[in-house]
Order: C-alpha cells, then structure tokens, then sequence
C-alpha cells in the first residue's frame, strides 16, 4: 500500500506527450551500446540455444505449439485479429474495438468510404489506428485521423492484404507486458513489463525540427528514422516550450523509447490478467500491448485497454532500456526461449501436432513479402 501511494506521487502530468507515465529521465547516455545491433548478431545466442533445446526434447518445432489457439504458436506470420477473437466474453471488454477490411483493386476512394460505413456500423469513428493483420515491429501503423487518410493509406497498402482499423485508445500511456503461464497452472506470471514512450523534441523559438532532431542526444543517433518520417516539417520552427512527438507506433525498431518497467509489476496486475487469459483459450506466452490511464491505475489492474496479444515471436522488451547489459539481455532472451520449449513439450505431451520448421519458414516468406509493400509507419 505504501508503495502504490509513493507511485501516485511521484507520476503527476509533466509533459502532455507521454500522459500518466512515469517521468522520462533522459539524463545520462541515450542508449545502450548495443541497442541497435543487427538482429541477427544479437538473436545468434538464442540460435545456438534453439539447436541444443531440439536436441533435447527431440523436436525443433516445439516452440511453434506454445499457443495452441495460434497459427505456428505467434512465431511469423501470425493474425492480430485471429488471436484477438479467441478472446471470450470476459476478455472482450478489454480489447481496444477494431474491424477488419481487406484491400481490394477497387479505387481507394470506394473503399475509405465503404470502410467508413463498417467503422460507423461497428460504433467507430475517426480517429483510429490502421495497421496490417499480418506484421510484425510496428510495420505499417498510423494514425488514421479523416477519410482523406483512409484513402492515402489504403492507396499504399498492398491488394489483397487485410488491415486493421482499431480505436485510437483513450490512454496515452504505453506499456507492453510478457505474460507466461504453463499448462495446467491456475495463476500466471508477468516476467517483463516495458514502459514504452513517444520521443519527443522541444522547441526553442530558433531552431527548426531537422536542427532539434540532430542536436538531441538521443533523437540525433535515429535520425534517419525521424527526417524520413517527417520530411515535409524538417522545416518547421517550433515556439519555445512546444513538444513535438516524433513517433507514434509504439515499436522499439520505429523509434520509440523503452524503460525497464518491471519496479511497477504488481500481484493486482497479474490477477487481472489471469482474468482475463482464462477467457483467452489456446494462450500461454507472449506480449500484450496495452495502453493505460496512469501507473498506478495499471498496478491495481485497472483502466487499461488490450491493443494487440503478441505470440512466441514476442520479446521481453525491457532489454532495451539504455542501461540494460548485454549479460542481461542475453539471459532474459535465453530464459525467455527455455521456457517457450518447456511449455511446447507440455503442448506436445498433450496431444497438439508440432508444426514443421518449413511450415515456419513458408509463414516468413509470405509475411516478409506483405511487410515490403506496407506503408510507412508514423
């Protein structure tokens, strides 16, 4: 009790971007020195341990029953909306409303206004989030704010592609949750939560945007992922005092910033989402996004809403706070995969078919062509 009052205090509004989350200390080194290390230099230890944990269960493709209620476990390829929909009436109320449209050769001003009726039918309107059902790392999210969006960005996404349009959340705060629960166990556990925040510049009443950028600490080293995305402001002169949000999605690989939340995992937290993955069938391991109203609320398990329930592919984010060590991050990685074989043994000892490693492989090829032709993420 003592500690929830201390939360309360200490996390009063400071800058309006990032909303009831704990205070962004940006002091110190901006990152880590291997938070944007090739992927594959970085995963080659959980590669090796892959080829030893086969070895010793005898299969390697138990990782890709994990999550039963799930094509190939979450591992590639997955559908954001067909995990969502294993959720059952307890669970629904906690997922962000959505609905789903599939881009067709039809032009893009039919179906904006089309997709338009669906959003109105389901009780939706603007603004709200397109993003793609197959995809992975924020690929393709923006924030879709009016139909003349809707169009540009159903004129970019790839025919015959399905995306989804989701509620802007009615929270700014971010966090994504890594929950594992073994077969058979009544009670879950939250083994990493990542604070995820929208980086930001300030403006002085001098400088313009593309200036602000290359002369922050941290900003300055992603540069080449903020002109881009904002190439038609690099321009603008920001007043003194004015915040400048330069990224939405919520992705470590787009942009955005990531502390080791695991001080605010709370057993009120993990009971709510025992709740509510009692109601999701077929899941065990993986990331949830959420957004919330403040930290404290989140820690007693309320006033959150469910964005996308990742699967086996999912990372413990909190590896890439700045101050992670990379004897860490290995072991939090390392950890992460024991525990997704031990619990695909148990799917398997069950009776659930183990999928092969070319099931896997013909899932990423598909969902690596999807991901080329998406548009730009915000």
């Amino acid at each position: 009790m003592h500690r929830l009052k201390l939360v309360e205090e200490k996390t009063s509004p400071a800058l309006p971007v990032n909303h009831g989350m704990p205070p962004l200390d940006m002091s110190g080194k901006p990152v880590s020195f291997f938070e944007f290390w090739p992927g594959w230099v970085f995963y080659a230890p959980v590669a090796l341990q892959w080829i030893w944990n086969g070895l010793k269960y005898r299969s390697f493709g138990l990782p890709l029953v994990a999550n039963p209620g799930i094509e190939l476990s979450g591992m590639v390829g997955e559908s954001k909306d067909a995990i969502l929909s294993l959720a059952g009436e307890t669970a629904k109320p906690w997922i962000l409303p959505y609905i789903m449209w599939e881009k067709t050769a039809m032009p893009p001003e039919t179906q904006a206004h089309q997709a338009l009726t669906a959003l109105h039918q389901a009780g939706l309107g603007f603004p709200v989030v397109a993003k793609p059902d197959l995809g992975c790392r924020g690929a393709g999210v923006r924030l879709v704010e009016n139909k003349g969006e809707l169009e540009e960005y159903l004129r970019l996404f790839p025919d015959g592609a399905r995306l989804m349009l989701q509620e802007k959340a009615p929270y700014n705060a971010e966090a994504g949750v890594f929950y594992v629960r073994y077969p058979g166990q009544d009670k879950g556990q939250i083994f990493s939560m990542t604070l995820k925040y929208n980086p930001f510049v300030v403006g002085d009443g001098e400088s313009n945007l593309a200036q602000l950028i290359d002369e922050d600490s941290r900003a300055g080293k992603l540069s080449h992922l903020y002109r881009s995305r904002h190439e038609d402001k690099l321009d603008l002169v920001l007043a003194k005092g004015e915040t400048f949000r330069l990224a939405f999605a919520g992705s470590h690989s787009r942009g955005a910033i990531f502390r080791d939340g695991r001080d605010y995992i709370s057993e009120a937290l993990v009971e709510r989402l025992d709740e509510i993955f009692d109601d999701f069938p077929g899941y065990y391991y993986g990331r949830i996004d959420l957004k919330f109203r403040d930290i404290a609320s989140l820690m007693r398990g309320e006033d959150f809403v469910l964005l996308e329930v990742n699967g086996a592919s999912s990372e413990a984010a909190h590896i890439w706070d700045r101050g992670a060590t990379i004897k860490s991050a290995f072991s939090t990685l390392l950890a992460q995969y024991r525990m997704l074989f031990e619990i695909g043994n148990l799917q398997r000892k069950a009776g659930h078919k183990v999928p092969s490693l070319m099931d896997l492989y013909r899932a990423w090829r598909k969902e690596k062509a999807l991901v080329r032709d998406y548009p730009s993420t915000d």
